[in-house]
């Protein structure tokens, strides 16, 4: 059962995850961690990521440039989400409008973006990171309440890493 399947009562199970996701704690630490994120980026990349990005050479300034416009639209993916829940939370929205297809995330989709991070400024490819990571978790919840399926994990490759040296070094 999708959140399409809700009664007039509104007693369809998904339903009552998303109304129970929007008023948990859970959703409110998301939401803080999801709008901090947003402006420590902005905050970054007005100031400190500004100034080091002119610093770069051409080629890395370009990579820089696009790993910059690629995370800045990912958080307002991010932010456009929390914003629609919170509007739910709020009573400005009715959790029926807010599962149309048009505030859905795309499972996998921030994984389908692969940067160049050489050369990059640390602080940015943390923030990617985190930007990333973000994205993913807000993805799964995303498809559990308003699909009512779970969404693909992302293959960790760190892990698969740390295995394969586990491996090379006698390891298990």
């Amino acid at each position: 059962m999708g959140i399409e399947d809700i009664t007039e009562d509104g007693t369809g199970e998904e339903a009552k995850g998303a109304e129970n996701f929007v008023q948990s704690e859970l959703f409110a630490r998301t939401f803080r961690e999801g709008m901090a994120l947003v402006e420590e980026t902005a905050n970054y990349l007005d100031g400190e990521g500004r100034d080091a990005s002119k610093e770069l050479p051409r080629e890395t300034a370009l990579s820089y440039a696009g790993a910059s416009m690629r995370l800045t639209t990912q958080l307002m993916q991010i932010a456009s989400w929390l914003l629609v829940l919170r509007a739910v939370r709020e009573g400005e929205m009715v959790l029926g409008e807010a599962s149309d297809d048009k505030y859905r995330l795309i499972p996998g989709e921030a994984a389908s973006v692969k940067f160049k991070s050489e050369g990059l400024p640390e602080r940015l490819v943390a923030l990617i990171d985190a930007a990333h990571q973000l994205y993913n978790r807000i993805s799964r919840l995303d498809a559990e309440l308003f699909t009512g399926e779970a969404a693909p994990v992302e293959k960790n490759d760190a892990a698969a890493q740390q295995r394969a040296l586990l491996k090379a070094f006698g390891g298990r």
